[in-house]
């Protein structure tokens, strides 16, 4: 199988509209092609970076969070996924998890190689899950980052012999909020400029309802990147962290922020999650 190797990373809106057009029906029950989405060398923009910090949360410094790892990595998985022979339609995939591993501070000034696969497809009882796994390296060095996203393509098929995923686990019970989020209307808009993420669904209320949902929705990525904003402070120099997205957020709203350390969780105003997540110390 032949790798997608790009000189620089493309762009997200024209992968989504040829992923969307090409995998029309596409419904599950092969295999995911072995191949990479490769940038070999990749220098990071210090204003766009800084136009992130600024949505998300995050405190602007030297060293970069990993969620904007995830986002320089995101464009080669959309590659993947837009690919004509990728057996999991575009349009309705669902981002259910997230993992991603700080396996060393990366700074702005990093040169860095990207390179994405997917696989691990296997049965869901919604459908079918399937990973996206990311890794970046800095130039000359180990690798410093990794990511896998996994996404639930609704009412399709695992392949033959594939094992059936194993139930989430249960809610891990967290204090009662220590702070409110208010998330403006057009937030959707604001992160897919900076993301690059500019899933129609994210976007305005008519676009929005194309997919069944009365109002745009937050990318799940930005309310993660939002709470490791919260946690900053006293978030190690290597971690893991791991998220679940139980719900959508709709837009405009008021959400919650909860933690009791290690753990915490998004909720709206009746205490259901609209996220969970732990973070662990690599050190």
């Amino acid at each position: 199988m032949v790798d997608l190797v790009f000189s620089e990373l493309p762009s997200v809106g024209p992968l989504l509209a040829r992923g969307v057009a090409g995998s029309i029906g596409a419904k599950g029950g092969r295999p995911i092609p072995k191949r990479a989405a490769i940038v070999a060398a990749h220098r990071q923009d210090l204003g766009r970076l800084a136009a992130y910090a600024r949505v998300c949360g995050f405190t602007l410094r030297d060293r970069v969070p990993p969620t904007w790892l995830h986002v320089l990595t995101f464009p080669l998985q959309m590659a993947l996924l837009a690919e004509r022979d990728f057996p999991y339609a575009l349009a309705g995939l669902v981002h259910a998890e997230n993992t991603m591993t700080l396996h060393r501070p990366v700074t702005v000034g990093d040169e860095l190689s990207l390179i994405v696969r997917a696989g691990n497809a296997r049965a869901h009882r919604k459908g079918a899950l399937f990973d996206v796994t990311g890794e970046v390296r800095v130039k000359g060095g180990d690798v410093a980052w990794t990511g896998t996203s996994s996404y639930l393509a609704l009412g399709a098929k695992a392949p033959a012999g594939e094992e059936a995923a194993e139930p989430a686990a249960s809610e891990v019970e967290l204090p009662a909020p220590s702070q409110q989020w208010c998330l403006p209307g057009d937030l959707g808009r604001q992160y897919a400029a900076v993301s690059g993420d500019v899933n129609p669904i994210h976007l305005n209320a008519l676009t929005a309802r194309v997919f069944g949902f009365k109002r745009p929705i937050v990318h799940g990525m930005w309310t993660h990147a939002r709470a490791l904003a919260a946690l900053e402070p006293r978030l190690p120099q290597s971690y893991t962290v791991d998220v679940a997205f139980t719900r959508p957020i709709l837009l405009p709203n008021k959400v919650g922020f909860a933690t009791d350390g290690s753990s915490f969780a998004v909720v709206n105003r009746e205490g259901k999650p609209y996220l969970t997540g732990y973070f662990a110390d690599r050190g």
